[in-house]
């Protein structure tokens, strides 16, 4: 099928990142197609470029023009366009990228940090002290809010360039035909789809993402997903048109079948297509108006923010606690306020958005340096260590890439070499002429054992006897694959080779009712040795110079059964063994036979169970599927909404479900699931949509993968199990003291002070190297366990500053006394900074002699809190702050305390450990 010549056979890709978009974007359509839906947008002279063309096709793709008016209107040819042409369209009109997709510059991120709720509150807080003219409160809040957005703001910029640079290794190309000079025959290459331009001539193929507006120039057998556009679920036909309708006869440009639009993909087949739209200027833009269509909250947003907003109702009730305390027992008025503020701002982690874009930045950042593993979305490398089940096809992933063929019987059941020699047949002209990006393993695997076979193939190759005519290629919809041929001595005939699965090539062979149930018991016997099946049947047709079609496969001779086995990957074993000791259970939804799922699960140790097939989910309610999900290994004959509805069903069952795919039937599953995994190989719109992207598709790379998410997010965790404790420790006991002394424990200065320190020592844990025992099981963030800890340690700590008061009255003659009053400051800011140094360390390790080894940064940073605490009162800043020097006898009961404190937080460690021993560990457990 061509309307224009065309001058290379190369198959290539379109690719480009673009979500699903819901139906309701086409009524949008029209005011695009009449103002905003030229070739080129408007954008340049008439004396440079094509000049502006718009009707309700957008623009010249859509008018009643032939391909040779559109070609000619868009200043290109069936050759494509030179390159100097190239690059100065590409200057003149801009990137072919989406508005939205614009990298955030520094200035806006900062702004932006500023909506974090922590900030927020801190923001109110502050406005609050200078309200009162507590300045010196309202300047360290203001400090405290400018470090922790500036930290937060300079990381998240700085991930984005990284993530950005890792992009590269997996950018999105198209292979596009161009020319050096006028007179030089075009190229194919790969572009990247940025650089696309009007007039572009480029190559489509299955998986491919369409990467602009185009019309199709040639096409075989190609059908395109249109669902981000317009909802539709079903591919749609498309094929070149000599002469579309007439402007206003269409019904709107998503029907007319010589149009593909930015945001579908190729399904099966291929095409030769040119470039009308990019950028701006596409359907797809102006129907989002500049705006992506972002995921779901991930299982890590979630967390956070249930952890968050649980503390900000503290925070806030905080300050009028403290002020009705204060004037019911001590008569004491609004001067509390700046007091309350501070106790406050004590109570709020505000290193939280900077430990948590640092740890998952460096985690991505290291896991792609040293495993080649690129993460997208920086929340999913948590969401990967929270990851307690994974879905994946068998496919390359347990087995190797290329099946191998066992043999091949006829109807009856005996071995016949017909159906491998017409199965060959196909293959062969398949791979010919269906312009197919990869050649297709089956395939492959065919003529490599047609080939071997003397009756086949051997050294005669009479294979080669046959000419081809044309191809129709394998897609998921007809689930088979069909080569039109000229056999010798037959003229004037031609021969369709119809190869597939067998229910599919079943349906449009000449079959009574009982000789098709026969056959198919005998392919359910075969598939129940574990074998894939491949049916074979042809055709007769008269010879015919028109293209064939999905419907001339019909009337169909049945030939036999060609049947395959696949080898089991060579890590897949070893990988499945590593993820269950780290609590992963594996699911394989596959599209096989129930015996060939299982066959391969054995082969590798993976206990199958009891095989759900896709007739049984079909009828399951969803909350029945949810609880089978739970307790079912392998799912067969799954389509892609199967392999959806069960990811989906896992999610609702409360597993944190990663899902690996590498085709376009996956992507369904792959929006479905907390973390969407691909390998770099797999087709672009799956690599594109996917959150993770591994260097090659093998278990153990996941594994990596999950050991780094773990890592990271146990960072976190222990930041927020120390930060929440220390500091809840420390409001209880100042909420006492504010109630038993005359004065106040602290002074707001001195409060605000000793958080920004132990906020700068708590970066460490960014930098944290975590305890072995945090990699055996899935690390989940969750808020009730996090508050059961921090309130058994927060009392602990508690308790450890209520004996100060004791060692301080020991050691101060009259603590009432105006200059004891300064020393008893200066005593408690001292036990407070030392015991959050201990908390650091002892909440941080293990119970082995190997995890009781603190990291290097966590143990400097200690050292320096502690050093802070206590040379900061001796030295001058010390009376600027209220404080005075402590007797030595301080420090010795003090040095009593700690060790008293010490002991305690190691014994009640001890205790909790045995007590979860055995569970799954979680965010708020120790780690």
């Amino acid at each position: 099928m061509s309307s224009v010549p065309d001058t290379t056979s190369a198959a290539g890709s379109g690719r480009e990142d673009l979500d699903e978009a819901p139906a309701r974007v086409i009524p949008l359509m029209a005011a695009h197609h009449r103002g905003a839906g030229s070739a080129v947008g408007g954008r340049g002279s008439a004396t440079d470029e094509p000049a502006d063309i718009t009707d309700d096709g957008a623009g010249a793709a859509g008018t009643g023009l032939t391909p040779l008016q559109v070609l000619r209107s868009l200043d290109s040819g069936p050759r494509g366009l030179l390159e100097t042409r190239a690059e100065e369209r590409l200057a003149r009109l801009g990137e072919n990228v989406l508005p939205a997709w614009r990298p955030m510059s520094w200035p806006r991120r900062f702004l932006g940090s500023l909506r974090d709720p922590f900030t927020s509150v801190l923001l109110c807080l502050g406005l609050v002290s200078a309200l009162v003219t507590a300045w010196g409160t309202a300047c360290v809040i203001l400090v405290l809010v400018l470090v922790s957005c500036l930290l937060r703001s300079g990381e998240e910029h700085r991930a984005d360039r990284s993530t950005a640079a890792l992009r590269e290794l997996v950018a999105t190309t198209a292979t596009v035909l161009r020319r050096t000079s006028a007179d030089a025959s075009p190229r194919a290459r790969e572009v990247p789809v940025a650089d696309l331009v009007p007039g572009d001539v480029i190559r489509l193929g299955p998986g491919d993402l369409v990467p602009a507006d185009v019309r199709l120039l040639r096409a075989s057998g190609l059908t395109v997903h249109q669902s981000a556009l317009t909802g539709e679920s079903a591919p749609v036909p498309k094929h070149p048109v000599e002469s579309p309708e007439p402007p206003g006869s269409s019904s709107g440009p998503f029907t007319q079948p010589h149009l593909c639009f930015q945001g579908s993909s190729v399904t099966s087949g291929s095409g030769t297509a040119v470039v009308t739209a990019t950028g701006g200027d596409t359907l797809f833009a102006a129907a989002h108006d500049g705006r992506a269509r972002r995921r779901g909250t991930s299982a890590f947003d979630r967390s956070v923010q249930g952890i968050s907003w649980t503390l900000i109702r503290f925070m806030l009730l905080t300050p009028p606690l403290v002020l009705m305390a204060n004037a019911a027992l001590r008569g004491r008025g609004l001067e509390t306020l700046p007091f309350a503020v501070a106790v406050a701002v004590g109570l709020t982690p505000e290193m939280l958005p900077v430990i948590v874009t640092t740890a998952l930045a460096r985690g991505a950042t290291r896991l792609a340096r040293t495993s080649g593993v690129i993460v997208k979305r920086l929340p999913a490398l948590h969401d990967l260590g929270a990851v307690d089940v994974l879905c994946l096809d068998k496919t390359g992933t347990l087995t190797e890439d290329r099946p191998v063929v066992e043999g091949s019987v006829d109807g009856t059941g005996r071995p016949d070499p017909e159906a491998l020699r017409w199965a060959a047949v196909g293959a062969l002209w398949t791979l010919e002429l269906a312009e197919l990006p990869a050649p297709d393993a089956l395939d492959e695997a065919v003529l490599d054992a047609a080939q071997d076979d003397e009756e086949c193939g051997g050294a005669g190759s009479p294979l080669s006897v046959y000419d081809g005519v044309a191809a129709l290629p394998f897609d998921p919809v007809r689930r088979l694959a069909t080569a039109v041929v000229r056999r010798p001595g037959r003229p004037g005939i031609h021969t369709l080779v119809t190869k597939g699965a067998v229910e599919a090539v079943l349906d449009r062979c000449v079959l009574v009712e009982q000789e098709r149930e026969r056959l198919l018991a005998l392919a359910a016997r075969e598939a129940e040795r574990g074998l894939r099946l491949l049916a074979v049947a042809r055709a007769d047709r008269p010879a015919r110079t028109g293209a064939y079609a999905p419907a001339d496969e019909r009337g169909l001779t049945f030939l036999g059964l060609v049947t395959l086995r696949d080898l089991p990957a060579p890590s897949a074993a070893d990988a499945l063994g590593v993820l269950a000791a780290r609590g992963v259970a594996v699911k394989v939804l596959t599209g096989d036979h129930p015996g060939t799922a299982s066959r391969i699960c054995h082969d590798l140790g993976l206990r199958p169970g009891d095989v759900v097939t896709a007739d049984r989910i079909d009828v399951l309610p969803d909350e029945e599927l949810a609880r089978l999900a739970g307790s079912t290994t392998v799912f067969a004959r799954c389509t892609p909404e199967h392999k959806a509805r069960i990811v989906a069903a896992l999610r609702t069952g409360g597993h944190t479900t990663g899902f690996l795919g590498d085709g376009v039937n996956d992507l369904p599953a792959l929006h479905a699931a907390d973390v969407g995994i691909c390998p770099r190989n797999a087709v672009d719109v799956t690599r594109e949509a996917a959150d993770v992207v591994l260097a090659e598709k093998d278990l153990t790379a996941i594994d990596r993968a999950v050991v780094a998410g773990r890592r990271s997010s146990s960072n976190i965790a222990t930041y927020l199990r120390v930060t929440l404790s220390s500091n809840l420790g420390n409001v209880i006991a100042m909420l006492t003291a504010g109630l038993l002394l005359p004065f106040l424990p602290m002074l707001p200065a001195q409060v605000l002070v000793q958080n920004l320190c132990f906020d700068a020592a708590q970066l460490a844990f960014a930098f944290d190297r975590p305890a072995a025992s945090v990699l055996r099981r899935p690390t989940v963030l969750r808020p009730r366990d996090f508050l059961r800890f921090i309130t058994g340690f927060g009392l602990l700590n508690a308790a450890a500053d209520l004996a100060t008061f004791g060692v301080l009255a020991l050691a101060l003659r009259d603590p009432a006394a105006p200059g004891d009053e300064a020393a008893f400051h200066a005593g408690w800011f001292t036990e407070n900074l030392l015991t959050q140094a201990l908390v650091m360390v002892l909440l941080r390790t293990g119970r082995t002699a190997a995890e009781r080894r603190a990291g290097g940064p966590l143990r400097a940073a200690a050292a320096g809190l502690a050093c802070v605490g206590v040379l900061l009162p001796l030295t001058a800043a010390g009376p600027l702050l209220g404080m005075s020097a402590l007797p030595p006898l301080y420090y010795v009961l003090l040095g009593t305390v700690l060790g008293l404190y010490a002991a305690g937080l190691t014994a009640a460690r001890r205790h909790a450990d045995h007590r979860r021993e055995g569970s799954t560990v979680s965010g708020g457990r120790p780690g």
